[in-house]
Formats: C-alpha cells, sequence, structure tokens
C-alpha cells in the first residue's frame, strides 16, 4: 500500500525526545502500530512485509505507521516487534481488549524496553473522548479542541474517524488491572462483562494523541445502484456506525440523500427530548399516526395503485396503442414518471424527507414506547438514515419494520457488525470483500460487489416474481381444469365409481404429459430483456402492485378454469351423444384433449421462445399420444386398441380442434381488449422492445425521444 508521508511530520519524528510534540508523535504512531490485530507476513527476503487482518481500516492505518518509520514485523500472542526509525523494539504485550460495540474502542496492554508499562487505546471519538484525562493543562486543551476541529473537518469530507489515547501505567494499576484481567478470562459465565470491567480500570483518563481519518471510498456504481433502487419504489436505509457528518457526507456522495431534501436530524441526549423531537417532527410536516399493520399495508397498497393509475393518466387519450407512436408516447410517459415525474400522490407541499438519527437516540427510542412515534416517522420519509449504531440497533430498526408492516425487508452489508442485521430481515444479502466473510456465511445472498443488487433485485428479482405469480395460477388452473372435467363426466354417471380414463393417464397427465412445459417455462421464461429492466427501473413495481399474482386475478383464472372445463367435456359429449362408441374411446379422446388444450393456453402466455421451450410444450403433446398408443396397445387393459379406431374419424381431430378454439377463445379476446384499451407498464415496454427491433424509420424515430437513454 502506498502511502503519501507529511514530510513536516516525518522531521519531527527525526528529532531527539526533548521535546513535547516529538514524544506524542511518538507515541501516536507507536499505536497505530501496536493496537490492532493485524499478523505481518514477510516475504520477498525481508523487503516487503504483508499485513493481514479482518478490518481493511486496520491494515491502512499499519500501512501508514510503517511509511513514517514504525513497521510492525512480528506478533505472537505474546510479543510484537516493531522496527521503530530502523531499530527494532521488542514490546510484551500483557493484555488486548478487543473492540466491541458497546465500548467502541481497542486498546492493548504493553511493557516497553525501558519496563514501562503502557495502555494504548483508539476507537470512536464518542466514547474515546469521554475517557481523557480532565486536567486543565493548556496543552491538552489545546491539543483537544484541535482534535475536535479535525474531526469535524474529516467527517465532513466522508472520511471514518477514530481518535487515539495513551497513558502510562503504575505498578498498582497494572495489578489491579491483571488481577480483574486473569479472573475475566478464566470466566464461563458473562466473559464479556468481566472483561468489558477490566477495560474500564485502565481506559480512563488517557492522554490524548490525535485523531486518524480514513478514506472510505464507495464502490464503483454504487450511486447509480441506489438511484435505480429509489426509481423502483425500494425504500433505501442506511444504518452504519460512523459519524454522523460522516454518515451525511457519504450519503450525499452515493446520491442517497440530495440537496433539497429537508433534513429532520434527531440527536437525543433522553428519552423526554427524543419524544420531544419526534413530536415536534410530526408536528411540522404534518404526519399521522399509522395505527396497525393492515392499516399501513392498505395504505401503501393505495399509493401504489394511485401512481399505476397515474401512468395512464399522464398519457391521456392515447393509453391504448392506436399507432406506433403512441407506442413511442406512452414508453416515453413511462421514463418520465420513473424519474420522478408526475407521481400521483406525491405531497408537493414539503420537500422530500430525510431522517438522520444516531445510535444514542435509538437507544432510547427502541427500548421505550418512542417506537411507534419513529415508525410513523421514518415511514413518511424517502430516506432514512441511522449513524453511531451498534449491531444490535441495526437488527433492532429492522425489526422495527417487520413488526409493524407487511413489507419485504432486504438488508446488505460486507462486514461482522453488519450479520445480526442480516439475520433479522426477511432476505440477507452479504458482500464479500475486505471485511471478511461473516456477513457471507449469515446471508441468503453472496455478492461481490453492492452495484451487483441492482441486478439482483430488478431483473432477476422481477423475473422470478413474473415466474413464480403465473405458475401459481397456472398450475391451479392445469390441475382444476382436469379434475372439472372428471366432476362434470361423474354427473352423468350418478357418482358411481365409473371411470372413462385409465389408472395411468390419471398418474401421467401430471407426472410426464404437463410437467415438463411448466418446469422449462418457470426456469427459461423472460418478460422483458434485462435491458430494458435496468433502463427502466420502474417497471420493478409490478410486483408492488401484485400484477402477476391478486385474489382477482386467481378467481378470474378459475372462472375461465370452469369454462374450459365445460367445453372439455360437453363438446365431445353433444358430438357423439347419439353415436355407438364406447367409454374408453371417450376418455382417449379427453386425455388428448385436455393436454393439447393446457399446453396451448401455456403457449398464449410465453413471453419469449427458444428452442427448448417448442421442443417441450410441442414435445409434450407428441410424447402424450406415443403413450397413448403404447397403453392402448396392451391387451390386459380395458382401453384397448381404442386409439386406432377413434383416430381414423375426421370428427375426432375436429372435436380437438373446437375444444382448444372455443375453450380458449374467451380468454384470447380478453387478452386483446385489456392490451389494446388497458395496457401495462410491462405491456407498454415489451412493445416498445419488439418495435426497436423493426428496422427502417421507427428506428429513425425513436432517436428523437429524449425520454428513452441510450438512443
Amino acid at each position: 500500500m502506498e502511502v503519501k508521508v507529511d514530510a513536516e511530520l516525518v522531521r519531527l519524528l527525526g528529532k531527539s525526545f526533548s521535546t513535547q510534540e516529538r514524544k506524542v508523535a511518538h507515541e501516536y504512531f507507536l499505536t497505530m502500530a501496536a493496537c490492532n490485530t493485524i499478523v505481518p507476513t514477510i516475504i520477498e527476503g525481508e523487503r516487503l512485509i504483508d499485513y493481514q487482518g479482518e478490518s481493511p481500516d486496520e491494515q491502512a492505518l499499519v500501512s501508514a505507521a510503517a511509511a513514517y518509520g514504525y513497521a510492525l514485523i512480528e506478533r505472537t500472542s505474546g510479543h510484537i516487534v516493531i522496527d521503530i526509525l530502523g531499530e527494532r523494539q521488542r514490546l510484551d504485550v500483557l493484555g488486548l481488549h478487543e473492540f466491541d460495540s458497546v465500548r467502541k474502542r481497542m486498546s492493548v496492554v504493553v511493557r516497553c524496553p525501558d519496563n514501562t508499562v503502557k495502555v494504548l487505546v483508539k476507537g470512536a471519538d464518542s466514547s474515546m473522548l469521554n475517557i481523557m484525562s480532565k486536567t486543565s493543562n493548556n496543552n491538552q486543551v489545546t491539543y483537544m479542541e484541535a482534535t475536535e476541529n479535525h474531526l469535524h473537518e474529516y467527517a465532513s469530507q466522508g472520511l471514518r474517524t477514530l481518535v487515539v489515547g495513551a497513558k502510562n501505567l503504575s505498578d498498582e494499576e497494572l495489578e489491579e488491572w491483571q488481577h480483574s484481567y486473569q479472573e475475566a478470562s478464566t470466566a464461563l459465565i458473562d466473559r464479556t462483562a468481566l472483561l468489558r470491567e477490566a477495560a474500564s480500570l485502565i481506559e480512563c483518563n488517557l492522554n490524548l494523541l490525535g485523531a486518524t481519518g480514513i478514506e472510505d471510498k464507495l464502490q464503483d456504481g454504487v450511486p447509480e445502484a441506489i438511484e435505480s433502487l429509489r426509481e423502483a419504489g425500494v425504500k433505501v436505509w442506511v444504518l452504519t456506525g460512523d459519524k454522523q457528518e460522516t454518515a451525511i457526507s457519504i450519503g450525499l456522495s452515493c446520491k442517497l440523500l440530495t440537496h433539497n431534501m429537508q433534513q429532520i436530524i434527531i440527536n437525543g441526549t433522553s428519552k423526554d427530548v427524543c419524544k420531544k423531537l419526534l413530536e415536534e417532527a410530526k408536528a411540522t410536516y404534518g404526519i399521522s399516526r399509522v395505527e396497525t399493520r393492515k392499516s399501513f399495508s392498505k395504505r401503501q397498497k393505495s399509493i401504489d395503485i394511485a401512481q399505476a393509475e397515474g401512468i395512464q393518466e399522464t398519457e391521456g387519450i392515447q393509453a391504448f396503442p392506436e399507432s406506433r407512436s403512441h407506442v413511442i408516447r406512452q414508453i416515453t410517459d413511462i421514463n418520465d414518471i420513473s424519474k420522478g415525474h408526475g407521481i400521483v400522490g406525491a405531497s408537493d407541499r414539503h420537500p422530500p424527507l430525510a431522517l438522520i438519527i444516531d445510535g444514542t437516540s435509538l437507544v432510547y427510542i427502541l427500548e421505550s414506547d418512542l417506537e411507534q412515534e419513529l415508525f410513523d416517522l421514518a415511514i413518511s420519509c424517502r430516506v432514512v438514515l441511522c449513524c453511531r449504531v451498534a449491531p444490535l440497533q441495526k437488527a433492532g430498526v429492522v425489526d422495527l419494520i417487520k413488526s409493524r408492516t407487511n413489507d419485504m425487508t432486504l438488508a446488505i452489508g460486507d462486514g461482522a457488525n453488519d450479520v445480526s442485521m442480516i439475520q433479522m430481515a426477511d432476505v440477507g444479502v452479504g458482500i464479500s470483500g475486505q471485511e471478511g466473510r461473516q456477513a457471507v456465511m449469515a446471508s441468503d445472498f453472496a455478492m461481490g460487489q453492492f452495484k451487483f443488487l441492482k441486478r439482483l433485485l430488478l431483473v432477476h428479482g422481477h423475473w422470478n416474481y413474473q415466474r413464480v405469480g403465473y405458475l401459481v395460477l397456472y398450475n391451479f388452473y392445469r390441475n382444476a381444469v382436469f379434475v372439472l372435467m372428471l366432476f362434470w363426466y361423474i354427473l352423468y354417471t350418478a357418482f358411481s365409481t365409473t371411470s372413462a380414463l385409465t389408472d395411468w393417464s390419471s398418474v401421467f397427465y401430471s407426472v410426464i404429459y404437463t410437467s415438463v412445459p411448466t418446469i422449462v417455462v418457470g426456469i427459461l421464461d423472460k418478460d422483458l430483456s434485462h435491458k430494458t429492466l435496468l433502463r427502466y427501473p420502474k417497471l420493478y413495481g409490478s410486483g408492488h402492485r401484485q400484477e402477476s399474482y391478486n385474489l382477482q386475478l386467481f378467481w378470474l383464472t378459475m372462472a375461465d378454469t370452469l369454462w374450459q372445463s365445460l367445453v372439455l367435456f360437453y363438446v365431445p359429449y353433444l358430438s357423439y351423444e347419439n353415436s355407438t362408441i364406447d367409454i374408453w374411446s371417450m376418455g382417449s379422446l379427453w386425455t388428448i384433449a385436455v393436454v393439447v388444450l393446457v399446453n396451448v393456453h401455456l403457449s398464449m402466455d410465453i413471453q419469449r421462445w427458444a428452442l427448448i421451450t417448442h421442443a417441450a410444450v410441442w414435445g409434450s403433446i407428441i410424447v402424450t399420444y406415443a403413450c397413448l398408443v403404447i397403453l392402448d396397445s396392451l391387451p390386459g387393459l380395458p382401453n384397448y386398441w381404442t386409439i386406432y379406431q377413434i383416430a381414423k374419424s375426421s370428427s375426432y381431430w375436429l372435436n380437438i380442434i373446437l375444444i382448444t378454439f372455443l375453450a380458449l377463445l374467451p380468454r384470447f379476446l380478453l387478452k386483446v381488449l385489456k392490451q389494446r384499451f388497458w395496457p401495462s407498464d410491462i405491456q407498454i415496454a415489451r412493445e416498445a422492445e419488439i418495435l426497436r427491433k423493426t428496422p427502417g424509420h421507427l428506428s429513425v424515430k425513436l432517436t428523437e425521444i429524449k425520454g428513452l437513454p441510450g438512443h
């Protein structure tokens, strides 16, 4: 890691220990080199040191210390070796208190070569500044003021800050700490609490050494991913352990926060203060109380419906595509809405709200009756930013939403402090990076970079919802139409046990005849290409509005199933009513007719055809015929030779065609009317995809539409 050093600081470190500044600088870099869990590895014949650790922040600090001449050379459980300006010194490690979310700091007790014992500490400014020495020394006061100014400056630049402190331990302090530390280390019950008490004995009255600022560089594509998720209607909340200024700066850089947003900042030091701040914010922006989970879901659904209707209202009388130009206009309107224009239901009284709350306030809110107040305020804001929060508080915020709404929650993180949040959410996503693999091991999905979340949700999430929603309805239909056809037959047999179908045909219907097309379509079908879904994030809202599966669609499908089953039974029944055909021949006709019907029904809804799709759909009909021929060729079965006799008749083939036509006619007419007069966003976008592939003058028209990026 290349580090740019400050020449003035290098000259200071080259001086003797006669000045106070030199001593402070020495202890500052000594703390950076020693107070960590980094393991150094010497490679290429001691010419290069590779630092390995769980935290990239620690790696950066140790590398910076090495650049200034304080290089960590060796680490064991009992000692560390540091090359200090060319002189190797061995420091005996007497004890190590690792970082935890309560103390928010880390400390190490070392014995120096001159036999002095030092405690070296680094941690968050919120926990470190309170344990600094309170002496009235002018230098200490000056250091404190300068450090606080530096911390504020670093945080405003989006840097992650730490405060560094140290002090010498007296023999009495060392003995008291060692006794407490030894008991805590060997305790079997409440070891963590006992170690925390032992740390408090030495983590006090420290001498302030300085502060550090580390750039928390965003991964490529993070701002674009967050912006797309917000356009898709996904509320993005950020839960971080950084300072408030740092979190705000990062929020602006990743386009989570915008300058036109009204920021509501909740920094309470007590329960009463937090309650007052929440009530004032709700009163200022007219935010009402959300009573129940059910009422909130209804309100969210009404907003989604209003936004969906707003798409059509924006287009006015041009909602139905009578010509290509109208279709192009509709796509342009969708793009405008996806950019935030013309959304019905958005309040114009106030600018977008952003709630910013710190961990101290969450302590008082999540452990009291103020949770409902926070919930009312949070769901009314476009962005929620929680800073200085502990891992358990992250899980508490996720649970706040889960326990009060029916919304699906997704948590994404890259470190061990995100594990509780990932496990609490409905869907957990872990980023495999420099922070380790703890988040990945606890997650449902793992990815290398945050930007991949955009494709996971907007593309694969949409495809999965569309496939699952359709297949649920189709499987209900596929089985119900077969059962209802047999039900009408039972009415004419006085509810006897007489069967028109063999047991083999009944079993093979779900196992062989119709299973393969269902599986293939459920895996491969795509209503839109990935390019269109990424270009128009608003299309993800079809899942929010439950367009692929809802109660209305279910009962409409069941009504269509009822009609198709009636056609299946009565067309052959009326055709052969006065004939001498036997019941097994009718059964063969019903078997092939229902298989042809459900497969043609499926083919009407397939959005993207591939070679394997054709093979599965039409091949299943061929396989059904082959099975019927084999079964009817077995002498031991009652339907022996029936297919050979009935297939010779032209009425047999006319019945199959007539059944398919009459059964699917209402469905076909409804699809035509809906797509022509009430097209959905998905249908409009799909039509635009088809139009883009047509050559000639249409491509010229598309290049003139400003709303279509990339053209």
